[in-house]
């Protein structure tokens, strides 16, 4: 064992103990010992006890777990407090610039206990208010978490959008200069518009493709490499990998197709339409007597049935949305006061409403609203409402959903809001049947209007806690309750592969944004492009309703339950 793994491991020893408030002094020896070890100009693999017990800063106490180390790979002491400390707690000590201190802060006051929930924070500002943390110390935590996730070859697909397009710009000028009218296509996941981006993929077509092979060495946006299937290899400086194919004009369209649609997609409608040429990808599904498939379907689902018979859906976009809901502001841990949130909505986004779904009382960590502050917002809602009229503001509130599946406040508290979004935020350790008990509970509560973020996943860095899904959805048919798409990127949550089952059991889905800040709105984009690939319709998403529709939904439930 080398000296440098002996350090390490006292020095997570020291870390941990700092965590768990142990000894100083203790804490310091140990520290020490880690930094002398780490400096010795000799290994200390094959020293006897007595020779390590005499080396300056280890002593008796700490030579002896050196040498537990070395006898049997491990330290008992280490194990104990291992087992006391959650995994992700432990992950967050290799982060650079969050010590033992800071990390305290936020397993303690914040309830974070992983790197997922730790950034997800940090896109919610909420370490800026914390002890010891400022908003320049939050983006650099944010920026480390992001190589991370990078470091592990994935990418969520908001995070490579810009790079994505500002990439086909550069490659469409460049284009125009080598060779005339060219052809240019964004291909696989990322068309697909998947959650999670590997690779991403783009098709050139042009008259003469030696002309483009031979020049692409000249693209000076980014290097690509010649591969032995004949398709050219780079990665971005986030280490994106990106795959580019070069054909003949002629089967440009042909060649978008097979390389955007997942293999099962692909090889049935080709097995209809034959291997062209085609004029564009629409006179593929012509010629296989098939109704256009949108590139969000093409998943080898049940589209190729629906396009048969033409009942495929038509597919919700960005200006279906009338309103946004489930949204924080300054009265919890929102960086936006209500007002400059209901404002931003009204002349920049052009909405007819908003709802406001601050944290309710359990989620003391976010300076959740108690009885009394709810009582003054409502109050500051209400004259609020009065100087945008003819805009709204809906009263809402995220409502936690407690361990026996109850809901925070009283039915005295809850009958107080238009409408209440009902989630997970703690004791996420569940199995499938509790997990899903948990969630029916709260889902038969006649005040649950919305079921939000349904699993807590937060991508790439935590999965959502095991439910039956099918379960989860009935169960909202049954009690009129829709179920969130949560368009924050992270989330993204109901997942996509579920949105069918939803929609034929007749419920409503509704992409809220969960919008800490204004600029938190714009994350419904991505809510809109997940709705899209699990077959969303504007008629089947709450907040593609106008105002007055909306309006009366609120009242027809709340007329419900007071007739109970």
């Amino acid at each position: 064992m080398e000296n440098k793994t002996i350090a390490r491991t006292l020095r997570l020893l020291s870390q941990l103990m700092e965590l768990h408030n142990e000894n100083p002094f203790k804490i310091k020896s140990v520290a020490n010992a880690a930094f002398k070890v780490d400096k010795l100009p000799y290994a200390i693999q094959g020293k006897t006890l007595e020779e390590i017990a005499q080396i300056d800063g280890l002593g008796k106490s700490i030579s002896a777990k050196v040498w537990e180390l070395l006898e049997t790979g491990s330290m008992a002491e280490l194990q104990a407090i291992l087992a006391e400390t959650p995994e992700g707690i432990v992950e967050m000590l290799g982060i650079k610039g969050i010590g033992p201190k800071k990390i305290v802060v936020i397993w303690k006051d914040l309830g974070i206990e992983n790197i997922g929930e730790l950034y997800y924070a940090c896109n919610e500002n909420r370490l800026i208010e914390a002890k010891g943390f400022g908003l320049k110390t939050q983006e650099e935590i944010k920026k480390i978490i992001e190589f991370k996730m990078a470091a592990h070859g994935k990418f969520l697909y908001a995070h490579v959008e810009a790079l994505v397009n500002k990439l086909y710009a550069d490659l469409a000028v460049w284009l125009n200069t080598v060779t005339g009218d060219p052809l240019l296509g964004i291909a696989g996941d990322y068309r697909r518009c998947v959650e999670i981006i590997e690779e991403l993929e783009l098709v050139i077509g042009a008259n003469s493709p030696e002309e483009i092979q031979e020049k692409i060495t000249a693209f000076k946006a980014m290097a690509f490499e010649l591969q032995a299937d004949g398709t050219y290899l780079s990665h971005s400086e986030l280490g994106l990998k990106i795959k580019l194919t070069v054909v003949q004009k002629t089967y440009f369209y042909l060649n978008w197709f097979k390389l955007t649609g997942n293999e099962q997609h692909v090889n049935a409608v080709l097995a209809l339409a034959g291997e062209g040429p085609f004029e564009d990808e629409q006179a593929i599904y012509t010629k296989a007597g098939l109704a256009f498939v949108a590139s969000e379907l093409r998943e080898g689902l049940d589209e190729i049935l629906l396009a048969k018979e033409n009942k495929l859906p038509l597919l919700i976009t960005d200006e279906d949305l009338k309103g946004t809901l489930h949204n924080h502001s300054t009265w919890s841990d929102g960086v936006h006061t209500l007002e400059e949130m209901a404002v931003y909505c009204k002349e920049t986004l052009k909405l007819e409403y908003l709802g406001m779904c601050d944290h309710s009382k359990s989620a003391f960590y976010a300076n959740g609203l108690n009885e009394q502050r709810i009582y003054a917002q409502h109050q500051e809602i209400d004259a609020l409402n009065a100087k945008l009229a003819p805009f709204r503001i809906f009263k809402g509130i995220e409502s936690d959903i407690l361990y026996d599946g109850s809901l925070d406040y009283s039915n005295d508290i809850l009958k107080t809001f238009d409408f209440v979004v009902a989630s997970v935020h703690s004791i996420l350790r569940m199995d499938e049947e509790k997990a899903t008990s948990r969630l029916i509970t709260a889902i038969e509560n006649p005040y649950t209007t919305i079921l939000g973020h349904p699993t807590g996943r937060l991508l790439l860095s935590r999965k959502g806690y095991p439910i039956n899904y099918a379960k989860v959805i009935d169960a909202c048919a049954a009690n009129n309750v829709v179920i969130e798409i949560n368009a924050n990127p992270l989330r993204l949550d109901l997942d996509w592969r579920w949105h069918r089952y939803a929609l034929e059991k007749g419920v409503l889905l509704s992409i809220n944004p969960d919008a800490h800040r204004k600029e938190g709105f714009h994350d419904m984009h991505y809510g809109v492009l997940i709705g899209r690939k699990g077959g969303l319709t504007a008629k089947q998403c709450l907040n593609s309703y106008s105002l007055t529709e909306i309006t009366a939904h609120f009242e027809s439930r709340i007329n419900n339950i007071s007739s109970l």
